[in-house]
C-alpha cells in the first residue's frame, strides 16, 4: 500500500496543469487573484503549468463561451477532473484544495 501511495505521489508531482483565470480588469479583487494563483504556480507547479488569464471586459465571447458568470473563477482543465474555483482568492489553502495541491 505505501508503493501504492509513493507512485501516486510521484504521478502528481509530473502532471502538467492547464489552467485559465477569469478576471475582470484591474480590479482589486482580480489582482489579487492573478497573484495568488501566479504565486502558487511558481512555488507548486514550476515548469509544468500553462495558465492563461483572460479579461473578460476584452474578451466577453470568451466569458460566454465557458459560462463564467462571476469572476475572478479559475478552471483547472487538466489534469481531470476539470475542477473550477469561482470568487475571492486570497485564502492560499482553499485555491490550493480547489486545485487538489495540498500534498505538492
Amino acid at each position: 500500500m505505501t508503493e501504492a501511495l509513493e507512485a501516486k505521489s510521484r504521478d502528481a508531482k509530473e502532471q502538467h496543469y492547464t489552467l485559465r483565470l477569469y478576471i475582470a480588469g484591474l480590479t482589486p479583487r482580480s489582482q489579487e487573484a492573478l497573484r495568488t494563483v501566479t504565486t502558487i504556480c511558481e512555488e507548486r507547479l514550476a515548469g509544468r503549468y500553462d495558465l492563461e488569464v483572460i479579461d473578460i471586459y476584452q474578451h466577453p465571447v470568451l466569458a460566454k463561451d465557458e459560462q463564467i458568470i462571476a469572476v475572478p473563477t479559475l478552471i483547472k482543465k487538466l489534469p481531470l477532473p476539470l475542477r473550477k474555483m469561482i470568487g475571492n482568492m486570497a485564502a492560499i489553502d482553499k485555491v490550493l484544495v480547489g486545485l487538489d495541491l495540498r500534498n505538492t
